[in-house]
């Protein structure tokens, strides 16, 4: 019997307890359900879209709690809007250099060149309703748009940029009170602790999840969608896989970590990124991993929430590898003016999409819908692969803002280097 002043010994899970293997069983069976069994693959829809919404349902409490009592527990305040201005700074290079990798690599590989697509026979009804959506969608708009009706509402919505405005107002007022806020903040504390244990809870029927989004994705799209266009689907994954490597390799070695050992340590979340098509699957656990590997708590809270809607390196680098492949495929040329064009308007349009469903596709739409030369209907070309190409974006855009957190804390001397170089030394 264990002394009650003892503590049990953890012992080390057992291999087929590990979230990543059971996320990699659980999308080879469904991949391999939908393609067998594509009915049924669709069938199964619904255990992807709820686990999804299970997730969702915890983001808004837990970017509220974390930012709060991040902000809360700094004795600085102004390292709030310091640590905001770097890290806005931050994904306005990478972001721009997200771009540009898209634009070289469709201009030297030229995917759509050869198609002769005669624009006028394409179904421009096809994607009429992105095409909707992203009219809708301005800039301004989407500033609005993180002001909340009210202060709960913004926790009940589902807006991650209206719950970080929220919560960094709310951090804010809590310092600034000082003492006689002390038992909010104590019960802030508190609440968090039970928030990530539900969050723990929820992610043990995460492979159930993926299980059922990728039986969905086979079943409906079918593999046999990805030969006519696999040159773009491939091409689009090897230029995010340079990118991460080679951009976001660079940028980690520069700040004393590695991307691939980043990769590992990150690889169960990853996996369920890939399962769902959904970076958000793995919002929560992405920002207990960082504050785990020595990221302080506000850094992470203010950079990752920011991130889901100003940093999308992947979805970048799709959208001018996208348009120059609908450009290349309708025989449109585009001189070197017109590209710069269409990277400027690409780098807006990405930020007033932020956080709608389909975010990719309809930024996309927003793009070529200013950008006239380039037919919107020619996004009906592409529709049948998206999806697939969605799982690459919001890996690519996890990593991306994964490797953000971890710079910005080292740039505000709020990360724990040793903590940092051990937690990714014992990542297998």
């Amino acid at each position: 019997m264990i002394p009650p002043t003892a503590t049990a010994p953890v012992r080390p899970p057992r291999w087929w307890q590990h979230l990543y293997l059971q996320v990699v069983v659980a999308i080879v069976l469904g991949a391999i359900i939908g393609h067998v069994w594509p009915d049924t693959g669709k069938a199964l829809k619904p255990l992807g879209d709820g686990f999804i919404k299970l997730v969702k349902m915890v983001i808004a409490p837990v970017i509220f709690l974390t930012v709060v009592g991040g902000i809360a527990g700094m004795r600085e305040l102004g390292a709030v809007g310091r640590v905001a201005a770097k890290a806005l700074g931050y994904f306005l290079v990478v972001s721009t250099i997200a771009l540009f990798v898209g634009l070289a690599v469709a201009n030297v590989v030229r995917p759509g060149a050869g198609m002769g697509i005669d624009p006028a026979t394409l179904n421009a009804g096809a994607v009429a309703d992105y095409a909707h959506q992203a009219h809708e969608t301005t800039l301004v708009g989407f500033l609005m748009a993180i002001i909340p009706t009210t202060m709960v509402s913004a926790l009940t919505e589902g807006s991650i940029l209206q719950t970080l405005f929220v919560a960094i107002l709310f951090g804010i007022s809590l310092s600034l009170v000082g003492e006689p806020a002390r038992p909010v903040f104590d019960l802030i504390e508190r609440l968090t602790l039970i928030v990530f244990r539900i969050v723990g809870i929820l992610m043990r029927v995460a492979p159930i999840g993926a299980f059922g989004a990728i039986a969905f994705t086979v079943g409906q799209y079918g593999a046999g969608s990805l030969v006519q266009l696999g040159g773009l689907v491939a091409t689009f994954y090897a230029t995010s896989i340079l990118f991460v490597v080679v951009v976001l390799g660079i940028i980690a070695r520069l700040h004393g970590f590695s991307i691939l050992k980043l990769i590992a340590y990150l690889k169960a979340e990853l996996l369920l990124v890939l399962g769902t098509s959904s970076s958000e699957a793995a919002l929560p656990n992405l920002m207990t991993k960082l504050e785990a590997a020595g990221c302080d708590r506000a850094v992470v809270g203010l950079v990752v929430p920011t991130g889901y809607s100003f940093n999308l390196d992947g979805t970048n680098i799709y959208m001018t590898l996208a348009a120059l492949f609908i450009a290349q495929a309708c025989g449109v040329h585009l001189s070197f003016g017109n590209q710069l064009a269409l990277m400027a308007v690409a780098m807006l349009s990405s930020k007033g999409a932020a956080g709608v469903t389909g975010a990719g596709f309809i930024t996309l739409a927003a793009t070529l819908s200013i950008v006239p030369s380039v037919p919107v209907a020619g996004m009906a070309l592409i529709l049948g692969v998206d999806r697939f190409m969605s799982e690459c974006r919001s890996l690519t855009n996890f990593i991306g803002n994964a490797v953000a957190a971890i710079v910005v804390a080292r740039w505000e001397g709020r990360l724990d280097r040793a903590r940092l170089d051990a937690t990714l030394a014992g990542s297998r």
